[in-house]
């Protein structure tokens, strides 16, 4: 792949619209390679990069979620998601998924750590998604919530959501990414079990963990359980 013959070179750009929580320019482009000596314009949406939490708690209950419920007014739908929210000015990631996660549910996180990051659309979209695994929580019992967020916190299986998301209340396409680096960092090649195994409760044995490991899964004659 060569670069050069794929980037395009932005020549001038403007704002067209602002709103409280974004932003769209127009972008005037020079394609990488000449063919008329012709510019083109693209929209581009400029927003606050985005922190999003996957906050675990295990107990009594197994393995549990801490999710929020709200109302999405583009999908004029309800969705349950992980907790997140927009970087505050001049916050760093790690500080805005720790306030994020406190002011939509009450909970203080004593152990996180950052699982991944995302353009959550680079086709329109200037800014970041920063995704946190959050353990060891508090509960403080005091949400902080924005005048216009309305929020009820739940607790949720884990694996109810690994078998709902993709489906109706799991709407949101960013919490796919986030149950996806979650499983990834917990269950993952690193940990040599296949996500797909761990997600499916299957354990596999130690001539396939080999080969996740060696980068060739070999599942014999068994199958994965449906």
């Amino acid at each position: 792949m060569e670069e050069k013959l794929l980037k395009w070179t932005q020549e001038e750009r403007k704002q067209v619209f602002k709103c409280k929580v974004f932003s769209v320019w127009e972008s005037l482009c020079k394609p990488p390679v000449q063919k008329d000596n012709k510019s083109h314009t693209f929209s581009v949406i400029e927003a606050k990069d985005w922190a999003i939490v996957v906050p675990v708690i295990e107990g009594a209950q197994g393995k549990q979620f801490v999710m929020v419920w709200q109302w999405r007014h583009g999908a004029r739908s309800l969705s349950l998601e992980f907790p997140g929210g927009v970087f505050e000015e001049g916050e760093n990631p790690k500080d805005a998924a720790i306030r994020e996660l406190r002011e939509e549910t009450g909970y203080v996180p004593q152990k996180i750590e950052k699982i991944g990051e995302f353009s959550p659309n680079p086709a329109i979209m200037s800014n970041r998604v920063h995704f946190f695994l959050a353990e060891e929580l508090t509960n403080c019992g005091k949400q902080s919530l924005d005048e216009d967020e309305y929020v009820e916190v739940v607790l949720v299986n884990a694996d109810e959501v690994i078998q709902g998301m993709g489906k109706e209340p799991y709407i949101h396409g960013l919490m796919g990414s986030a149950l996806a680096l979650y499983q990834k960092n917990k269950n993952g090649l690193n940990s040599g079990v296949c996500p797909i195994c761990a997600a499916r409760s299957y354990k596999p044995d130690a001539e396939t963990i080999a080969a996740i490991k060696e980068g060739r899964v070999v599942m014999k004659d068994k199958s994965l359980p449906n």
